[in-house]
């Protein structure tokens, strides 16, 4: 059964992990200033991947920004680190007081449109250590997140993400759950995605 939920701060995950989600944490200002200025000013490029023992294109634009040799490999990609824009900087600031924790490193998405998507996937890299926090935050339009269990493929939960909003996964979640951004068939704006990370060598 799909169950959405709109809750702030509380976790939408019934066991095994924590997924919190935060509908605000920009103000209404800030989201347009960050959306329009970082869709602008990242280093976005396409990448192919690895799946299945095929290479294809990414369906969906991507950067790696980090700390000074900070590098991040997934799919086949190996990613460099970008430094650290005032933009990224803000942000990071902020996610880092709500989530506690101090991040080294963030992965950035641009959705360009509803056929930009990304697939079922655990952030379980070696890199990220074993029970790591992972905090996304959106601009722009609003997509659906879901999220089931990796084992049996049950318990199906759903959110949309809002702009301006913050998802932040720790504990066992990547460990016992999966998650995506599904293709959406209906025209839809560019959406801003950027997961930060402490990747740890």
């Amino acid at each position: 059964m799909n169950a959405l939920f709109s809750y702030s701060g509380e976790n939408i995950l019934p066991h095994h992990g924590e997924a919190l989600y935060y509908s605000n944490l920009f103000d209404a200002t800030e989201t347009e200033t960050m959306f329009e200025s970082l869709v602008k000013i990242v280093a976005w490029k396409q990448e192919p991947i690895k799946l299945f023992g095929k290479e294809i294109m990414q369906p969906r634009l991507t950067a790696w920004y980090g700390d000074p040799g900070v590098s991040y490999s997934y799919s086949g990609i190996t990613m460099q680190p970008h430094t650290w824009n005032a933009e990224l900087g803000y942000v990071k600031q902020r996610v880092e007081e709500l989530a506690g924790t101090t991040f080294n490193s963030a992965l950035l998405n641009l959705y360009r449109n509803g056929n930009d998507g990304m697939g079922w996937h655990r952030d379980n890299e070696r890199e990220l250590g074993e029970n790591p926090i992972i905090a996304s935050v959106s601009f722009g339009a609003e997509r659906k997140f879901q999220l089931r269990t990796y084992s049996d493929k049950a318990d199906l939960k759903s959110i949309y993400l809002a702009h301006g909003s913050c998802l932040i996964m720790r504990g066992e979640t990547q460990h016992y759950w999966e998650h995506r951004v599904p293709k959406i068939s209906s025209e839809t704006k560019p959406r801003l995605n950027i997961t930060f990370r402490k990747v740890v060598h």
